[in-house]
């Protein structure tokens, strides 16, 4: 049988880690030499290659000689294959029937919705443990096909590949831990409860970039689809309302949950937004990438219980009357102006004359005297200050720098200036 036009995964392999391009490197882990077979090796005695191999973007179509593979791969455990020319699964399977040890494998951005992939093929991914196919449009049926012959599929990548919904396995698939399905069109939440019905085992859910709009599920059926879910990413979905946001609660092991971006929060600020959903989800323990101290979720309820306080009863939500179970009825926290004072009242006192005036803080000495220049009837330069804080122990204390702000006086209102001729 000819072998398929293009670069094989064995020539690829051999011009990127033959000796010259990739010497040997000491140490354990770090590279193997393997010897000339018999018949005689492309690389005549040896071949250094880590137990990682990085083949992505080469150009393979093919596998290549088999026999080459299975001498050199022994000992691999993880295959980045990605954004290749793979169209095949017979070709894949070629590669990968001959690594035994493998555990991850990356078939990312290659074309392999152009053929079908058959039980006998899928059989010689049983060892592998992650398996990616972003960007590769494989079809429900063909994972269904990988589901069945990978019985210990841990994590399962499936991110791009332009799913507007879900096909059901006729098996479930009890070892799967990890499914990340990104940036597909799932919008009705019918194709997600599929997903918890496939993986009842699932801990991580991440579901980021798919326009889901609602969370249409009873709480007690929640429970039973994901019961070991302990962490969702549901970041830029099209979640709009708090009740979708409630209905987490349902999951009994959800402890991560990430939020960022979803049309809900858009008109809260940054701390709203986080004290409202801390306060909502009272198991979570990180949110959106970071952990919540036990001081933050006090002040997160705390928060909430004075949101909501001035609501109409119609529009509190029930978590409302949970904390003021907790914590009581709370007073409103006081406002205070930490902004400093613009402006004071002070008396300013010349000759037998008194006269109460609003003189502005952030002016200087210089243009208080033009100020007061038309009160006094004298001249700028014929014109000395005097200001008396009513609790100064020493007197009047004279303002002699012309450049000097008012506010640095600490001139409260009610103070003292005092105003007099300059002597000749």
């Amino acid at each position: 049988m000819d072998q398929p036009s293009g670069r094989s995964f064995m020539q690829v392999l051999c011009e990127k880690y033959s000796p010259e391009n990739f010497p040997y490197r000491r140490g354990p882990g770090m590279g193997v030499h393997v010897p000339a077979t018999p018949q005689g090796s492309p690389m005549k005695d040896r071949l250094n290659l880590p137990s990682v191999l990085v083949l992505n973007s080469c150009g393979i179509t093919c596998a290549g000689d088999e026999n080459e593979i299975a001498a050199f791969c022994a000992h691999v455990s993880e295959l980045d294959l990605s954004d290749n020319k793979l169209e095949d699964w017979h070709e894949v399977s070629k590669i990968v029937s001959n690594v035994p040890h493998l555990e991850f494998l990356n078939l990312s951005s290659n074309p392999l919705s152009l053929s079908v992939l058959e039980r006998r093929c899928a059989g010689s991914f049983a060892g592998v443990r992650k398996l990616v196919l972003n960007n590769s449009k494989a079809s429900w049926e063909t994972v269904h096909t990988i589901l069945q012959e990978l019985p210990d599929l841990e994590e399962l990548f499936l991110c791009l590949n332009d799913y507007e919904t879900v096909s059901c396995s006729p098996v479930c698939c009890q070892s799967l831990k990890l499914l990340h399905i990104t940036d597909n069109n799932l919008q009705d939440w019918t194709e997600i409860r599929k997903l918890g019905i496939m993986f009842p085992s699932l801990d991580t859910l991440i579901l980021a970039n798919n326009n889901l709009t609602t969370i249409e599920e009873s709480k007690d059926s929640l429970a039973r689809l994901f019961p070991n879910l302990r962490s969702i990413n549901l970041h830029k979905s099209g979640l709009h309302c708090w009740e979708d946001i409630d209905k987490l609660n349902s999951f009994p092991k959800l402890e991560e949950v990430k939020l960022l971006g979803i049309p809900l929060l858009q008109s809260y600020t940054t701390e709203e937004r986080r004290k409202l959903l801390i306060a909502r989800l009272p198991s979570i323990i990180k949110l959106n990438g970071s952990i919540v101290a036990d001081g933050e979720r006090e002040d997160s309820e705390r928060f909430f219980i004075r949101y909501y306080m001035e609501f109409p009863e119609e529009e509190v939500p029930f978590r409302y009357h949970e904390l003021v179970t907790k914590y009581g009825k709370l007073e409103p926290l006081a406002v205070v102006d930490l902004r400093p004072q613009s402006s004071v009242k002070v008396e300013v006192h010349f000759q037998d004359k008194v006269e109460e005036m609003s003189i502005r803080l952030d002016q200087t000495v210089a243009e208080l005297k033009k100020h007061l220049k038309t009160v006094v009837q004298l001249s700028t330069s014929n014109m000395l200050l005097f200001y008396l804080d009513q609790e100064a122990p020493f007197g009047p204390e004279e303002m002699k720098y012309s450049s000097r702000a008012l506010h640095s006086y600490g001139i409260r209102d009610g103070d003292k200036i005092y105003v007099e001729p300059r002597m000749k």
